[in-house]
């Protein structure tokens, strides 16, 4: 028997290719991607689609959710990441918000509303125990003060799942980015993802019921974090994937076509040993992608780590990959538009968010030592 959720699948990724492909240059250059466009995708449920069916989700499983991520990585960076972000979103109220929480907020989530996570701050990029922003109960409401930066898609979003410090502890609370005291500026000249939203978020004495905290507050920071990162280093991970099979695939197709010497050059030993590399990275980070996968759906105690270790590999060899992509399409490639330019831009990026290079080296690093003695 045939799957339907497969043939569902199938023609979802018609519709993001005729939506996405052609189009994305042109967001790239404008910085934005058209609203009802991720409105549509909301709707459809793919911007977040490991949301469970009872919550009206396609309810995938972490591997199918990080082909479609790839996939949607390959065409378009940009509305990746604002997956990435619905994403996150959806997971950190499904794991802290309490049922009543989840059955009012996730089915929003796969009906067009868009969403955004706020953690990173000034003195809070890679080490987020340093959020400053405060949360603060008064009667039955909270206020929230504090700044934002860098909050991918916040330009999009109509709830902010804000992260702050909350009676001696930490928590996430849901906030309208129409609510008074919200404040959206938009980062104005980003290296990679220019049309993902990008945007720095005032939050001044802004007020919401106190039921918007998920779960009623009360974990570590460093508990919070780790739930809503997991998800989005996984995201990152699968996105940058579609970024080494969209470069893989430009370089082949350029390097078969281009000749130089009287043939190809692709038979030229140099380039070939680039393409040869290309496949590499691309087969070593959809492996580590498929493992941290796995760790997922199989619920195996290594799944935070397994995402870092995914994250680590498929983002350094999607930087690698952007940057042999422009090499070997020469002046094809090194024009700002286009589908290379764009990867090596936005490559970079993915080097940073979610945890940089250097702070998945040092988790990996500590990782080796704990589970190599003796």
């Amino acid at each position: 028997m045939s799957d339907p959720l497969a043939g569902s699948l199938d023609t979802d990724r018609e519709f993001v290719r005729a939506a996405v492909a052609d189009h994305a240059d042109a967001w790239d250059a404008a910085g934005t991607v058209p609203i009802d466009l991720l409105r549509e995708l909301g709707k459809r449920g793919l911007l977040c689609a490991q949301v469970p069916t009872v919550h009206g989700g396609r309810g995938l499983d972490s591997r199918t959710n990080g082909e479609l991520t790839a996939y949607v990585g390959a065409l378009c960076s940009s509305t990746r990441s604002v997956m990435t972000s619905q994403g996150m979103a959806a997971w950190a109220i499904q794991r802290l918000g309490d049922p009543e929480q989840q059955a009012k907020l996730l089915p929003e989530l796969v009906s067009g509303q868009l969403a955004a996570v706020a953690f990173t701050e000034r003195d809070a990029g890679s080490d987020l125990s340093g959020i400053a922003t405060e949360i603060t109960p008064d009667g039955d409401a909270v206020v929230i003060t504090g700044a934002k930066r860098w909050t991918t898609a916040a330009q999009y979003a109509d709830l902010l799942v804000v992260f702050g410090r909350y009676q001696g502890g930490a928590a996430a609370v849901v906030v309208p980015a129409a609510a008074q005291g919200v404040r959206i500026e938009p980062v104005p000249t980003p290296l990679g993802c220019r049309a993902a939203g990008h945007a720095h978020v005032e939050l001044d004495g802004v007020r919401v019921p106190a039921g918007n905290v998920l779960g009623g507050g009360g974990p570590s920071m460093a508990l919070l974090v780790t739930t809503a990162l997991a998800y989005g280093r996984m995201s990152v991970a699968w996105g940058c994937v579609g970024i080494l099979r969209a470069c893989l695939r430009a370089s082949t197709a350029h390097a078969a076509r281009r000749e130089q010497g009287g043939k190809p050059i692709a038979r030229h030993q140099l380039v070939a040993r680039q393409l040869a590399e290309l496949f590499v990275a691309e087969r070593s980070a959809t492996l580590a992608c498929e493992y941290a996968s796995g760790c997922w759906d199989e619920k195996r105690p290594d799944l935070v780590m397994a995402g870092v270790l995914a994250k680590y590999t498929s983002a350094r060899h999607a930087a690698v990959a952007g940057a042999a992509a422009v090499q070997i399409l020469a002046s094809w490639g090194a024009e700002d538009s286009g589908l290379v330019a764009r990867a090596f831009r936005d490559a970079k990026l993915m080097e940073i968010i979610e945890g940089t290079n250097e702070t998945c080296q040092l988790l990996l690093a500590d990782h080796a030592l704990s589970s190599t003695r003796p």
